[in-house]
């Protein structure tokens, strides 16, 4: 259960576009709240809200330094999502394998 809440949150940080974009930003190195909002047109506000939500799925952690925050991707990373789409490419490769087996016999006999 525990694991499947991970990837509902990492999953779910990943719809967004906006976040999406954030961490492609990331890297490339780490970065303020003030330089992740530069290139969306988002206020400080609004792009803190995106950074949390990526912070609370794991995929960036944020640290004070002076008067800004600064941004880095997380440790964990993609990790669980990786496996969890890994398996299922396995599962959908092998049906589709068996798919393929299936009209190319069904070819081979004519019907």
């Amino acid at each position: 259960m525990v694991h499947q809440q991970v990837l509902d949150r990492t999953f779910a940080a990943l719809s967004d576009p906006t976040r999406r974009g954030i961490l492609t930003r990331l890297g490339d190195g780490p970065a303020t709240i003030g330089e992740l909002a530069e290139p969306f047109g988002m206020t400080l506000t609004g792009l803190k809200k995106h950074v949390q939500v990526l912070e609370d799925a794991g995929l960036v952690t944020t640290e004070k330094v002076g008067r800004s925050r600064q941004c880095r991707l997380g440790t964990e990373r993609l990790d669980d999502a990786m496996q969890w789409i890994a398996l299922y490419q396995r599962l959908w490769e092998r049906r589709l394998d068996g798919l393929e087996a299936y009209f190319t016999l069904k070819k081979g006999t004519g019907k």
